[in-house]
């Protein structure tokens, strides 16, 4: 039995997107969720433990297990959009072999400075780049693998960020991102549901002192698309072979696909 499934921001128009449960101006939303991580920055992996009680630990292991980056020297260039503070980079840089090298961009520089000093010894086979999902800075057809991990939720055009993917993949390429999803689990997802807009931005305010960050990433949560939805997007941008698997009953789910 699964839980019934989410739509995709069906509110939503070219004009308007959500920030959380708000409705504004599409132009608008990313300054606002620049924001959102210009706070939350100093605290932002500290919080993920408060928040998961360490499970995003072993999510993000299991997502760079399903990538197995090759283990030998062959070249193997590794795009991590929305990578902040370099948690999925620097696990697929110890996964793979020498030839493994992870570019990770994103567009808030805050979350970057917080990650650079975390793997000075990784340094060689990562660098770092600002850019914004919908509009990347690399040329067409460039990595073997493009990752991002709770990230794509806080685009402001999903679908444009799938066709960028698309677009850097080199032919064979491999799409993985893990996202927040829809709970699959009947009871789970009450449980899920009061603990995530009860705890956590009463957390986020313990923790970083202001819990409104964290009500739009609960808010932000609820919206996304559930798995089939997200996967049907994903094909829509040209990706075939779209697989996802659930973690944790569906409170995380990993979607893959390939550039054919």
């Amino acid at each position: 039995m699964t839980m019934a499934t989410k739509t995709s921001d069906p509110d939503d128009t070219p004009a308007q997107r959500h920030f959380g449960a708000r409705a504004i101006d599409a132009e608008d939303r990313q300054h606002l969720v620049n924001d959102v991580f210009d706070k939350v920055a100093g605290r932002y992996d500290l919080m993920n433990d408060v928040m998961s009680g360490g499970m995003h630990r072993l999510w993000k292991d299991a997502m760079v297990d399903w990538l197995a980056p090759p283990r030998s020297g062959r070249r193997f260039e590794v795009l991590d959009v929305a990578g902040g503070t370099g948690d999925i980079a620097s696990r697929i840089v110890e996964a793979g072999g020498e030839g493994t090298h992870v570019t990770l961009c994103d567009i808030n520089p805050a979350m970057m400075r917080e990650g650079r000093g975390r793997a000075p010894g990784l340094s060689e086979r990562m660098q770092y780049a600002a850019g914004n999902a919908e509009h990347l800075p690399f040329p067409d057809r460039s990595f073997d693998a493009y990752t991002i991990a709770f990230g794509i939720r806080n685009v402001t055009h999903i679908e444009r960020a799938l066709e960028e993917a698309y677009r850097v993949l080199r032919p064979g390429g491999r799409f993985l991102c893990m996202e927040f999803s829809s709970v699959q689990v009947p009871g789970l997802d009450t449980i899920y549901d009061a603990f995530s807009n009860a705890a956590i931005p009463a957390l986020g305010k313990a923790v970083t002192g202001d819990g409104a960050p964290y009500r739009y990433l609960v808010e932000s949560i609820a919206r996304f698309p559930d798995q089939r939805t997200f996967s049907r997007m994903i094909e829509g941008a040209g990706l075939a072979r779209v697989k996802h698997r659930n973690l944790t009953g569906g409170v995380v789910a990993i979607h893959s696909a390939w550039r054919l």
